[in-house]
């Protein structure tokens, strides 16, 4: 494992890469508020040991990644798909198969919408197709009510923090397999201390920019796996057949009974997935 700071003008991107740089490139992008070691350490072990280069990285606002002022985010998310980039061309990297996890996942099909070139296949986990679609579901609202708390926290006690940052990723699991409350509190307890500024991944709950290629997804022409918990109740598994049906090729992998998550009891399914998925793709 290598860290390496990227800067972009004025940002700053945090990123850890496995593996041989000869391999074929897999680049891990985390969803909102959550930082790159979301992508466990032992997960990007697994894939770089089948001949994959993999790198992971912290999303501005997030880890040790640049933040700005809470509330006043200063970029848009067509800005985090460009950082993506940015991070490929530091390494050298012309061509990537992108992994994605929730809005990681439509970071993803941003780019694969706009530098078709760049990508060789996508895969988009517990994410949901990059449009405004009124009809699909929202997030649970349990969700929305546990993050109420959020406001009344006092951010300076950290114990408080970590059992309500724990207690949030508790609400996400699914019913499949039983939550793990100790690696959630080590998980929990890294973030704090990584995290320039805890506070700033609520940033990413005021994201704009990208509406001009809403309904476009369909013409995403590269590999692409979904992978998706039907208890997901953030994207609930709705959001991933539309996705499935709009990206006509596409491929659903479809994971009973987890939430929004990738459980440790499903890695050896989601990860042979995607190493299955990026070999073809290779040979395509």
């Amino acid at each position: 494992m290598s860290q390496r700071i990227i800067k972009k003008h004025n940002v700053e991107l945090c990123t850890e890469s496995f593996g041989n740089p000869q391999d074929p490139c897999i680049l891990l992008i985390m969803g909102a508020t959550a930082s790159m070691i979301w992508w466990d350490e032992e997960f990007c072990q697994r894939l770089s040991n089948h001949h994959r280069f993999v790198i992971r990285y912290d999303n501005r606002d997030v880890g040790c990644s640049t933040c700005y002022e809470p509330g006043n985010p200063q970029y848009t998310v067509i800005d985090l798909a460009d950082d993506a980039l940015s991070i490929l061309d530091k390494y050298g990297i012309t061509r990537a198969h992108l992994v994605g996890m929730s809005l990681g996942g439509m970071i993803a099909q941003i780019i694969a919408m706009k530098y078709s070139d760049r990508v060789i296949s996508v895969t988009a986990i517990a994410s949901g197709i990059w449009d405004d679609l009124p009809e699909l579901p929202q997030i649970d609202q349990k969700v929305l009510e546990y993050h109420q708390k959020a406001s009344l926290l006092d951010w300076n006690d950290q114990k408080a923090v970590i059992e309500y940052m724990v207690g949030g990723w508790h609400i996400l699991n699914g019913s499949a397999h039983p939550f793990d409350e100790k690696r959630a509190f080590r998980l929990a307890e890294t973030e704090i201390k990584r995290a320039k500024n805890l506070l700033c991944m609520f940033n990413h709950s005021l994201l704009k920019g990208g509406e001009e290629l809403y309904g476009q997804a369909s013409s995403i022409k590269v590999p692409f796996l979904i992978i998706h918990g039907t208890e997901d109740p953030v994207l609930p598994f709705v959001h991933a057949k539309v996705m499935h049906k709009t990206i006509g090729h596409s491929v659903l992998l479809r994971l009973e009974g987890s939430g929004h998550e990738i459980h440790y009891d499903e890695w050896d399914r989601v990860i042979t997935a995607i190493l299955n998925h990026t070999e073809n793709s290779n040979q395509q």
